[in-house]
């Protein structure tokens, strides 16, 4: 199966730069992510960290 794949990916002009923007987009995306962490207010982590423990009254009616 693979090399019918292989047949006609070789036969597209320009292909070989896809693999590269792909690896170029993923490195970005987690330097961005990575330098979003560390600038982070921490503030602003420790009230996300805390949604989940909070009680809503909407959430026990839904229970009922």
């Amino acid at each position: 199966m693979l090399k019918y794949i292989k047949g006609n990916l070789e036969n597209i002009e320009g292909v070989e730069i896809y693999p590269m923007i792909s690896l170029l987009i993923f490195f970005i995306f987690f330097l961005v992510l990575f330098w979003w962490v560390f600038t982070a207010k921490k503030s602003h982590i420790e009230e996300v960290s805390n949604i989940p423990l909070e009680s809503d009254s909407n959430e026990n009616d839904v229970f009922l």
